[in-house]
């Protein structure tokens, strides 16, 4: 008799925090994904779901390695930004849990999450939830869950999983194939379990420019240390830089090691030495950022006749690390110098591009930026004469990098003209990520001497035809995002800790 399929619970909680920028609210979570049950079942049944790829790559590959059923449990997802309303964190809680007993029993759980997620009341909201999870299901039942490499990882977690996968690609273009590896995990716990997870953790929190995984950098170094060591019963080995922005005592880089059949010791053994040697690794974790001046002048060369195109990235507004996506530092500094052939995409001004919108293409007005930011840090107002070149109402499916085959809103969109820099205004708050983004209002790149993103670094799998590395600066602006750490005012990082503390010690 065959046996029967396999019974799998399906949920996600994915959000990073930066623990100052605005709360993230239900109606956020809204925008991004939130939904459970039979429009979660239907919505992961599509051939282009909103999920994320991990959701994608582990469905296809358990349906590749035998008979199962997917049991939708509920799944929320939003723009990085500030702590989550605890109420809405403990009401999807609850309705994971109730999903899961009247499922029982499940073969197995999956959870998409990232790692970095703070609420209003709770600095492990990731533990919480994993934790709860494992209360109803029981010690036997693999969980498997697959992070964000800036998962700031706690005990907590980790003592809940079975199995802990993050990514090995800055930018994050291996979401996917994480996803398939953590359903081969699942086959292999089912038939050689227990799955076990040890973690080491280190005071020592890399600012996220210097998380880059490629040829070179320590990061990508260490990480492909980390997987020579995967083999009999190592699993994974998973080498998390964390998000220093979240500011809670989670923070940390996080040496994380799953093992199969109960083995413990070979994976609390091979996370301290890995650990030893990010450790001694920390001094080239150094974040090098270019001044406003200097990047202003490489504009202004770029923009001249036979200037190489250029890159400028406002790493400290990056709204994929809770940035509002709006400060005016650079674009002002550019338009003072007189830049031309600049594009800057994109910024985050919804009342600027309803207004351009009701306006018209080819209207002319004065361009209020920041009109209704109230008391938000860094969103200084800004006006300038603009010329409405284009409107869009920001649908996309994004065709390189990060969200490549996956559909995306940006919302009511407009392309301004400032005189020698155009700006693409969107309503729905995110980083520059895909072409496709700049497609919908008619840009040609070709046209563009300098491109200016708000985005600290996963642009670079999808604008890697337009910029080679060495023409890309990091550039050094005031921002909620920046990588400069020791200007931040911490409350809950675990001091000391390098390099904000630089003689800070550490022993395995």
């Amino acid at each position: 008799m065959a046996s029967p399929p396999l019974r799998v619970g399906i949920c996600g909680f994915f959000l990073e925090c930066n623990r100052w920028a605005p709360v993230s609210t239900r109606a956020m979570f809204a925008a991004g994904l939130d939904l459970a049950g039979p429009l979660l079942q239907a919505e992961l049944a599509r051939a282009q779901p909103r999920t994320l790829p991990d959701t994608a790559g582990f469905m296809a590959t358990m349906t590749q390695l035998g008979p199962w059923q997917p049991v939708a449990l509920r799944m929320a997802a939003a723009q990085p930004g500030g702590p989550a309303e605890h109420a809405f964190f403990e009401e999807l809680v609850c309705e994971i849990e109730a999903g899961l007993r009247a499922a029982a029993p499940l073969d197995a759980v999956f959870i998409s999450a990232h790692g970095a997620a703070l609420t209003t009341e709770n600095d492990d909201p990731d533990g919480e939830l994993f934790a709860r999870i494992r209360a109803v299901v029981g010690v036997h039942v693999p969980i498997m869950a697959v992070f964000d490499l800036h998962t700031n990882v706690s005990q907590r977690m980790t003592d809940a999983l079975s199995a802990f996968v993050a990514y090995r690609c800055n930018p994050h273009t291996d979401l996917r194939e994480r996803g398939e590896e953590a359903a081969r995990h699942l086959h292999t716990l089912l038939a050689q379990g227990p799955g076990v997870v040890e973690l080491v953790k280190l005071p020592f929190v890399p600012p996220a420019t210097t998380q880059l995984v490629a040829p070179g950098t320590p990061y990508a170094e260490l990480i492909e240390l980390g997987q020579t060591r995967v083999g009999a019963s190592i699993l994974n080995v998973s080498l998390c830089g964390g998000f220093a922005l979240a500011d809670c005592d989670k923070c940390g880089f996080s040496v994380v090691v799953t093992a199969r059949d109960g083995d413990r010791p070979a994976a609390r053994a091979l996370a301290l030495e890995l650990a030893q040697t990010v450790w001694q690794q920390r001094h080239r974790f150094v974040s090098r950022l270019t001044s406003l001046d200097v990047a202003v002048q490489a504009a202004l060369d770029a923009g001249t006749p036979g200037g190489a195109p250029l890159i400028l990235a406002d790493v400290a507004d990056n709204p994929g690390a809770g940035g509002g996506g709006n400060t005016v530092y650079l674009l002002q500094a550019l338009l003072d110098a007189g830049a031309q052939g600049v594009l800057l995409g994109v910024f985050t001004d919804a009342a600027l591009a309803q207004e351009a919108s009701a306006l018209g293409v080819g209207a002319r007005f004065m361009a209020r930026f920041n009109r209704d930011s109230g008391d938000t840090l860094f969103a200084v107002p800004y006006q300038h004469a603009a010329h409405v070149l284009a409107l869009s109402d920001g649908r996309f499916v994004g065709r390189r990098g990060m969200v490549k085959g996956s559909q995306q809103e940006m919302g009511c969109s407009t392309l301004l003209d400032l005189g020698g820099v155009r700006v693409a205004v969107i309503s729905n708050r995110q980083q520059l990520l895909d072409p496709a983004q700049l497609d919908v209002l008619g840009v040609d790149l070709d046209s563009v001497r300098a491109l200016v993103v708000k985005s600290r670094g996963h642009f670079r799998a999808a604008f890697d035809d337009f910029a080679p590395p060495e023409r890309i600066l990091e550039v050094d602006c005031p921002g909620l995002t920046t990588p400069n750490l020791k200007t931040l005012p911490w409350t809950r990082m675990p001091r000391p800790v390098f390099p904000i503390d630089e003689h800070t010690s550490w022993s395995s």
